[in-house]
């Protein structure tokens, strides 16, 4: 297209909400994305989707207009989506565009705005309780509503999240008794703290985490292996599964897991966040979390993630979750003998998650951070499986 088909006609270009790209995007309809962040931010993490087609180029090599190396690129009947970090640049990226006659609009508070979309799901189990899974695509953060009875329970609840985890629990009907962390997260806030000031709930952390050095202002308690918390008229059962991090620790109710981040549906955890130099004798300990604590269990346990990372398949409601027996059948390190594992799980690990040392330290309450200074240091990816679905068959 050339400059003197279409015009704007000095009209504002239309925005588009990050719901309303998502609702797109999950209903099969084909997306072109113009991704105008540095080469290295839209390395770390970007807008992904079997029918997205997405286009990188940084926006200070458009500060002159449009090149036509670009231009070659852009689709002439499908709508262009423009994003930048944080829908200020996008915008006038998007008016360049509409003046050279494309329908175009761009992504609303960019992707800072895409981080802000949290899901909610409930499952279809076998369980005498409403359990909900709450889904991050920006990231792939998983935490997990348990409500029975009066009572409920939010496992690996994300800060920036909390009011939507206190609504919910106010529209079940019931009152939240208990926050749970499965460790000490490297990826992202917790939401722990910030919940504990919103509600009566009870701060939970197992306690080898906890001897990570957690300095909270808030009392807070602590959990061992083979405790158990009651919700309503369900038991949550407490499981140590440590690799990932010393402190690592599943809940199970009924026969779904939640494995926090010691297994994923695609993948196992890395194991070299809490101590680098330790990485082999952490995925040592992994092995045998797993082949003694998790294998073990009966071929129907549900397995309920921490993550998900875009290798990973959804199920037909959108959720990610998988029966223990599909996965020993199809995760190959789930069928290897303990020295392939600790060589598999070392050699193919991702770059840490962004400011992982600054998210650690503020999750131990060593560093404070306010509530946008916390979502700054979450964004991206969260990176914190031994690879990205190279460990399924």
């Amino acid at each position: 297209m050339t400059k003197d088909t279409l015009s704007n006609m000095g009209g504002e270009v239309k925005s588009i909400t990050s719901e309303t790209l998502k609702e797109q995007i999950d209903s099969g309809a084909e997306v072109f994305i113009l991704d105008t962040r540095s080469e290295e931010n839209f390395d770390e993490w970007h807008i992904n989707g079997d029918n997205v087609e997405i286009v990188n180029y940084p926006y200070f090599q458009l500060l002159e207009g449009i090149p036509e190396d670009l231009l070659a690129d852009l689709p002439d009947e499908q709508k262009i989506t423009v994003l930048c970090a944080k829908g200020g640049s996008s915008e006038m990226v998007a008016e360049q565009l509409e003046d050279e006659g494309y329908d175009v609009n761009h992504l609303e508070h960019g992707m800072n705005g895409w981080a802000r979309i949290y899901e909610y799901t409930e499952l279809d189990v076998n369980v005498d309780a409403t359990i909900a899974q709450y889904q991050r695509p920006s990231s792939g953060c998983l935490a997990y509503l348990i409500a029975s009875g009066d009572e409920a329970a939010v496992i690996d609840p994300l800060r920036a999240f909390t009011d939507e985890y206190v609504q919910d629990v106010r529209a079940i009907g019931t009152e939240l008794e208990y926050a749970l962390d499965t460790h000490i997260h490297a990826d992202h806030i917790s939401g722990l703290r910030t919940i504990a000031e919103k509600t009566d709930a009870t701060m939970v952390l197992p306690e080898p985490a906890a001897n990570r050095g957690v300095t909270y202002d808030h009392p807070y308690e602590t959990v061992s292996d083979g405790d158990t918390l009651s919700v309503g008229e369900v038991e949550l059962e407490v499981i140590h599964t440590p690799g990932h991090t010393t402190g690592m620790t599943a809940y199970m109710v009924g026969n779904v897991l939640f494995t926090g981040d010691g297994l994923f549906t695609e993948s196992v955890a890395r194991p070299d966040l809490e101590d680098p130099e330790a990485a082999k004798n952490a995925a040592e300990t992994l092995y045998e979390s797993l082949t003694e604590e998790i294998l073990t269990r009966p071929d129907d346990t549900i397995i309920a993630p921490g993550h998900f990372s875009d290798s990973a398949t959804p199920n037909d409601d959108g959720t990610y979750t998988a029966e223990l027996g599909e996965l020993k059948e199809t995760m190959d390190a789930l069928s290897m003998d303990k020295r392939e594992f600790i060589e598999f799980v070392v050699s193919n690990m991702p770059p840490r998650p962004a400011n992982y040392e600054e998210i650690i330290a503020t999750n131990l309450g060593q560093q404070s951070s306010d509530d946008e200074e916390a979502f700054e240091l979450e964004l991206g990816p969260n990176n914190c499986a031994a690879s990205e679905g190279a460990l399924t068959n």
